[in-house]
């Protein structure tokens, strides 16, 4: 398991993933949003009228956990708190893949 940080134009949140997940998190986040929010019968709660309306960096891990890797559930580490996109993470963060919804 490696820590990430990702954000839905919020909070910055540290979470431990399966390494996989950590070492490709742009191609994993973007196949949550780009992909099975749209596309998947499980993703129904996040559409309106076809339409994905809402979502953030919990249902992100909500889908990693249910969907993805079961067997080796993601966690929430620390909230780092609202942190300006072109500022740096705070260590030991700072060297951590990041994504933002």
């Amino acid at each position: 398991m490696k820590n990430v940080v990702i954000s839905a134009d919020g909070d910055r949140k540290v979470y431990s993933v399966p390494d996989v997940v950590a070492d490709n998190l742009r191609e994993y986040c973007i196949e949550f949003c780009d992909n099975w929010l749209s596309n998947s019968p499980q993703a129904k709660k996040y559409r309106k009228r076809g339409v994905v309306c809402s979502f953030d960096e919990d249902d992100f891990i909500e889908y990693l956990n249910t969907w993805i890797f079961p067997n080796q559930k993601s966690v929430l580490v620390k909230n780092l708190g609202w942190i300006d996109f072109d500022s740096k993470l705070p260590a030991p963060y700072t060297d951590c893949p990041e994504f933002n919804f």
